[in-house]
């Protein structure tokens, strides 16, 4: 049986590593990004500028962080700031639900 060798396990570790914050890391993080950015774009004018930028900017953001994900070659470089995009957009999005008050007519127990 072949066995891979001590430093190819580290390799294919960092493979997929790469693999899973290029594919679906990249795309969990943009919409995060896209949903928290109307929280801090400001309307202008007719007071959509706030939604359709997000919608627009999307693919952007998603190839910013593939491309990052695929050419840097320092994983923890990658996955911070990766991380630092979803808790940071996360953490608006959560506050901003969780700020509303109740609809008129129900009561919190």
């Amino acid at each position: 049986m072949n066995r891979p060798s001590e430093n190819s396990v580290p390799q294919i570790w960092r493979k997929w590593t790469r693999i899973l914050l290029a594919g679906p890391g990249a795309v969990l993080v943009a919409l995060v990004v896209m949903a928290g950015m109307p929280l801090w774009l400001p309307g202008g004018a007719a007071g959509v500028d706030n939604l359709v930028l997000p919608l627009v900017l999307a693919p952007l953001i998603w190839a910013a962080l593939f491309f990052h994900a695929c050419l840097d070659r320092r994983l923890s470089r990658v996955a911070a700031i990766a991380g630092a995009l979803f808790i940071l957009h996360a953490g608006l999005v959560s506050y901003k639900f969780l700020a509303q008050s109740p609809a008129a007519g129900e009561h919190r127990s």
